[in-house]
């Protein structure tokens, strides 16, 4: 057989770029929503409360189809699903454009809405449902060909797209909104939705092409590099079958308590990661940067995100040599509590702000590549589908309650945001405490990784 270490490099170089470039594009096209804000809002009337709970509800639509979208990937396949998820994303975020035209009938006032605001909604929900099931069908769809004790970093550089998508996109989005306001009468904010909508579509019908559904079907494997892969799996799927904690049947998935503990954990990280992810543009411009100058709030932005990819890989990398998990994930949740802690103090400088930034963002990131090792450990067959899924719907509530935390709070405080960083700060202590409790190290980890 291939050496293992050349292999899953091939592996990973065909596999990769590709998972990489459709999360990017997923956070992109999810959370550009915060940079458009920074017209949109006033363009559409859209108060703070408003846009909080449009950026959550997108949430809302994600956690109802996640599970059934994964179920659905694992019967047809990961190259024709993956593909329709993302082409359906794109043409609904290019959608978005047209917030101001669209008229809705009697519906928004009976609801007591205006129609941009019953548009926001809608089309914010729609785009949850589009996207359901891109990344627990991506993380399932890396069990089929990473063992293991390859996985979290194999895991982080699939989600480093979280925070470089955020790293790269702040500065392109604060160009665009800048650069194209007014071109063919249309407002920056417009244009940002159909410019970055676009290459989602494209790379839809491109993975459609190019991504193989299991080993067996990657024409660019040798016969021992494909026995290398298919042996691995092997023998990981014959010892996770034997040990009495396994489960492989959806049904299982419901009853087992860590299922239920792992999604909290993750709960209480997306409730923090989603209101940086939307809010942090407007938090950056508050710092001090003149208004007008949004290609300095993409810049600006793009600092704490940046550190955080780095913050990742290391972590990832440093989980995967050592074997360990626990610590590298509590101490990291416990990171972003401080980072919380310095926001809810408030007042401080700009550097302060950034710093506090950073920290919350870096070690959120880092916790998630280490995470994503545990519930895989005890999943199997139809268990796994729909484990990965239900844990990953359940934690997305966090996303709609984070920014409409925030978004409520500054409502009612005259745009303070300190209290809402309190209730996270808690939120980051139950996800290290859950953290801690469920990543026991179990006998013989370290030498097997």
């Amino acid at each position: 057989m291939a050496p293992a270490a050349v292999t899953y490099r091939k592996v990973a170089l065909r596999l990769l770029p590709l998972l990489f470039a459709g999360y990017f594009l997923a956070i992109l096209d999810r959370v550009n929503v915060g940079f458009a804000k920074l017209q949109m809002a006033s363009d559409l009337a859209l108060s703070d409360a408003v846009y909080g709970f449009g950026a959550g509800v997108f949430f809302i639509g994600y956690f109802l189809f996640e599970l059934p979208s994964n179920l659905v990937l694992a019967r047809v396949g990961a190259r024709r699903w993956l593909a329709r998820i993302m082409v359906t994303w794109g043409l609904v975020s290019m959608a978005f454009m047209g917030l101001d035209w669209f008229h809705w009938g009697p519906l928004p006032a009976m609801l007591g809405l205006t129609q941009a605001e019953f548009g926001f909604y809608l089309l914010r929900f729609v785009l949850g449902v589009a996207e359901a099931g891109f990344f627990p069908g991506v993380i399932l769809y890396l069990t089929f060909w990473f063992p293991a004790a390859r996985r979290a970093h194999v895991m982080a550089l699939f989600l480093i797209a979280i925070p470089l998508a955020s790293a790269f996109g702040s500065p392109l989005s604060g160009l665009i909104l800048q650069a194209m306001d007014g071109v063919q009468a249309l407002r920056g904010w417009q244009w940002l939705f159909v410019i970055e909508g676009v290459p989602s579509v494209l790379l839809g019908f491109a993975l459609l092409r190019l991504l193989p559904d299991r080993p067996r079907d990657a024409r660019w494997l040798s016969a021992e590099e494909l026995a290398t892969v298919e042996a691995d799996l092997a023998a990981e799927a014959a010892a996770t079958a034997a040990h009495p904690h396994v489960r492989e049947t959806l049904a299982a998935v419901f009853r087992d308590w860590r299922v239920w503990a792992l999604a909290l954990a993750d709960f209480a990280r997306g409730v923090i990661n989603n209101a940086l992810n939307f809010w942090m543009p407007t938090l950056v411009q508050e710092m001090g940067v003149p208004r007008g100058n949004l290609i300095e709030v993409g810049l600006v932005t793009a600092i704490p995100w940046s550190l955080a990819a780095v913050a990742m890989v290391l972590v990832a990398r440093h989980s995967d040599r050592t074997g360990e998990r626990r610590w590298h994930a509590t101490i990291a949740l416990l990171v972003s509590l401080a980072g919380l802690l310095m926001l809810a103090q408030g007042g401080g400088s700009a550097l302060w702000s950034i710093t506090a930034l950073t920290l919350v963002a870096s070690a959120a990131m880092a916790w998630l590549a280490v995470f994503w090792t545990l519930p895989t450990a005890f999943l199997a067959g139809t268990a796994a589908a729909g484990g990965i899924a239900w844990i990953n719907a359940l934690s997305q509530l966090g996303g709609f309650v984070g920014p409409e935390l925030l978004g409520q709070v500054r409502q009612g405080n005259a745009g303070d945001g300190s209290f809402a960083f309190l209730a996270m700060a808690g939120f980051a202590v139950l996800g290290a405490g859950l953290t801690f409790w469920l990543a026991k190290v179990p006998a013989g980890s370290k030498a097997a990784a």
